[in-house]
């Protein structure tokens, strides 16, 4: 079948070489790509939110499959207008409609959602402008440190976590003022919640699920889990200390609650769902959902998965994911990011790569980088996730950390210690 891919990062790279290796898929396209993802498929320069122009596409080519990495596009209703246009209705698409992907797209939705059917999440309240002053007065009585979220999508730029009340005050007022946009118009004022993160992963067809390999990313840009927040710097796949115990947890407590209240509020949810956890104590909270893989969760998850990518889709557009048997593999996976100079504050595009070839252990799955005049160059912050399927974790990690040092470009720079804390 002939298949469409949306995005242009390290995600889709990942989707983008497994898809590839499909009895099922005899033409894939990437739109718009970037200079590892034309080794899979075809890249088309093509906006993922350009929906007239993706059906001009996808009609010309008899696109059979749609599948969607970044959220923007679900958030903007991609699904929605595959359904309600009678040329494109017959392509299933795999990313949620509007109403789902809002789970993603409004953090006060969200918080609603999670509270209306019991599951477990930090306590919280959401202010705009029209209660501004009810939201500066409710701070000065929270416990710190105090977590401020932009209710819609800031490109991961949105969370705050403030030590001090005035400032919380300030950034609140700042926030509801314009700061992120829209997507501050309206500002989740949430408890800091203290524990262990991980990401956990399902893909579900409306009614049924499978749940694929947890991850743990890595945000913070220095060593020791210091310095700024980024996109991610590496994420690691098992989590050791989310053992069969745990997991069963997670399992009944969030993400079969989550399936049966889409179906309770009449969501019909055909896609990923990526529940971003935490562990406190022994027990497992919601710290959010996102509608799409996590990135650089994916290039850690995807390599472990055994089945033919593809058929897994097929399943899920059939809705017919109650029988459909997952096949993990029992090896470990680790990825370590390679940024560009700078990141995540200004950075440099344009520095030429070399030694990609001479990775040992490891896949490259690109994610900020272009082609020009045949050059592999970088195009983003996040310009390579390196990742290395082991036997043991510690064997991946030494090998995706090994195998980042083998590369080059004007800047380089990435974390040396990802996985190590949980060895």
């Amino acid at each position: 079948m002939t298949i469409l891919l949306l995005g242009s990062g390290g995600r889709e790279c990942a989707f983008a070489w497994k898809i590839s290796q499909s009895a099922h898929c005899s033409k894939l396209f990437i739109a718009p790509g970037n200079a590892g993802t034309g080794a899979y498929g075809k890249n088309i320069n093509l906006n993922p939110n350009d929906f007239e122009a993706i059906k001009t596409f996808v009609l010309k080519e008899n696109v059979e499959l749609l599948v969607v990495g970044p959220e923007e596009p679900l958030v903007n209703g991609i699904h929605d207008f595959f359904s309600n246009d009678e040329s494109l209705a017959h392509i299933p698409v795999i990313g949620p409609k509007k109403e789902g992907a809002i789970l993603e797209g409004s953090k006060d939705f969200s918080k609603q959602f999670m509270e209306r059917h019991g599951i477990p999440t930090a306590k919280s309240r959401s202010f705009n402008n029209e209660n501004l002053n009810e939201g500066l007065t409710y701070l000065q009585n929270h416990a710190l440190p105090i977590v401020l979220k932009a209710d819609g999508l800031a490109a991961g730029k949105g969370v705050l976590i403030i030590d001090n009340i005035e400032e919380a005050q300030e950034e609140l007022k700042l926030m509801l003022g314009g700061k992120f946009g829209n997507a501050g118009s309206t500002v989740v004022i949430e408890e800091f919640l203290t524990g262990i993160e991980l990401s956990v992963f399902v893909l579900s067809d409306g009614k049924n699920y499978v749940t694929l390999p947890e991850a743990k990313d890595y945000k913070r840009i220095g060593q020791g889990d210091t310095g700024l927040n980024t996109g991610g710097m590496g994420s690691v796949s098992p989590v050791p200390f989310a053992d069969e115990a745990f997991l069963a947890k997670i399992q009944t407590r969030i993400i079969q609650p989550t399936i049966d209240g889409l179906l309770k509020d009449n969501i019909d949810y055909t896609g990923f769902i990526f529940f971003g956890l935490i562990k406190v104590g022994d027990e497992p909270y919601v710290i959010e959902y996102n509608c799409r893989m996590g990135d650089p969760e994916t290039e850690s998850v995807i390599p472990r998965i055994e089945n033919d990518l593809v058929e897994l889709f097929i399943a899920c557009a059939e809705k017919k994911l109650d029988t459909y048997q997952l096949v993990i593999s029992k090896k470990s996976a680790a990825t370590v990011m390679i940024v560009a100079g700078g990141y995540p504050g200004e950075y440099e595009k344009g520095k030429a790569i070399s030694g990609i070839e001479n990775l040992r252990d490891s896949f490259a799955f690109h994610a900020g980088t272009n082609l020009e005049g045949g050059l592999v160059k970088t195009n983003g912050g996040r310009v390579l996730a390196i990742t290395s399927v082991q036997d043991t974790q510690f064997n991946a990690l030494q090998s995706a950390t090994a195998d980042a040092a083998r590369i080059y470009f004007d800047g380089k720079y990435f974390r040396e210690d990802i996985g190590f804390d949980l060895m």
